[in-house]
């Protein structure tokens, strides 16, 4: 990490976090972002679910929920990136506080519920935008909405033009009952309806399904049957977590989805849990306290495609990308990988 990024973070960190957040995205919305070096390296290449990925590195949904910065987070390593996640009507969320740091557990709280522009100015943002890399949304459902599987098909048909993959989030913890979503027969209407829509866009692009940490595992199988016997093309595990194990910060009772670090075992279980019940079929995307390239890469031999990230970004700076690209790259090839989908669940059993 460069000098001035140390800087960056210091000063960022003794702001209020939201606050914090926001400056950064305006930043980035003015291009003023960290010079940096991308690394590359022909051992990170992916191709899954049609996207064809320099690095399995993505940017997680939550950071840049209107679409205000995609040009300059294209520039910074990423391999792709996520954005919302994305409602049909604006909405300010849920009352503030609603972010919190857990420093000590290198951890974040949020219970922001999907506060966003709405799916008319962010499909806009979209349209206009510029990105070095495969772009998708996530969806959301406005919280006062009477049809939520309305919703979610309001904003893939919006916005599912000018992006490359979509996600179904059904596994927020800060929009209520919305996690009733994964239920099986509510799943296998919401899929199919989303199928009908996915044909009216001009292009095919991937869809996949976000899902909760804190299934027990006859409901992630339930959730998985109901998944492989649709379109759907993949599952992103894990969202966030109501957990609150072994937690030493302050703000560990408050209420919302937790990040970060205590995340890390408890996603890369459920991940060798999907790869070993669907045979490695399912392409899936590993997301929860991803900060070091050996993170990454247990994620990935236990049965992940590809990561995304966040949390990291709060304490390790934007640099963590690439550190983690040149972390992975080394790590690839002391195991005796020349490429990365080698490696996809070649571990999975040390995780079940």
């Amino acid at each position: 990490m460069r000098l001035n990024e140390k800087i960056s973070l210091k000063l960022l960190n003794k702001l209020n976090p939201e606050l914090s957040h926001n400056l950064a995205i305006k930043a980035l919305g003015l291009k003023l972002s960290p010079s940096i070096t991308n690394y590359s390296a022909p051992s990170l290449n992916i191709n899954f679910a049609g996207l064809n990925l320099e690095n399995p590195i993505g940017l997680a949904a939550g950071f840049d929920k209107n679409a205000e910065a995609i040009n300059s987070l294209s520039k910074l390593g990423f391999g792709f990136l996520e954005i919302g996640g994305v409602t049909p009507l604006p909405q300010d969320g849920n009352p503030k506080p609603r972010l919190f740091r857990l420093q000590r557990d290198k951890a974040i709280i949020n219970r922001l519920g999907f506060n966003n522009k709405g799916m008319k100015v962010i499909g806009s943002k979209l349209k206009r935008s510029f990105s070095k890399v495969p772009v998708g949304i996530n969806l959301g459902a406005n919280r006062d909405s009477k049809n939520r599987i309305e919703d979610y098909s309001k904003v893939l048909l919006e916005c599912g033009d000018f992006v490359d993959f979509a996600t179904l989030n059904i596994s927020s913890p800060n929009t209520s009952k919305l996690r009733e979503l994964q239920e099986p027969d509510n799943l296998k209407i919401l899929l199919l309806k989303l199928e009908g829509v996915k044909k009216k866009l001009k292009k095919n692009i991937p869809i996949f399904v976000k899902i909760s940490p804190d299934l027990k595992d006859q409901a992630l199988e339930d959730l998985i049957s109901v998944v492989t016997a649709s379109n759907v093309d993949g599952i992103i595990a894990t969202n966030t977590t109501i957990s609150r194990r072994n937690l030493t910060s302050s703000s560990r009772n408050e209420i919302g989805g937790l990040s970060g670090k205590p995340l890390k075992d408890i996603s890369t279980r459920m991940i060798a849990k999907i790869s070993h019940v669907t045979n490695g079929s399912l392409p899936i995307i590993g997301v929860g306290g991803v900060s070091s390239a050996e993170d990454a890469y247990d994620k990935i031999c236990a049965g992940a495609s590809a990561i995304q990230l966040y949390t990291a970004l709060v304490y390790e700076g934007f640099s963590v990308i690439n550190k983690i690209c040149f972390g992975l790259d080394k790590l690839l090839h002391a195991d005796g990988h020349q490429e990365l989908k080698t490696a996809i669940g070649s571990k999975k059993e040390k995780w079940l």
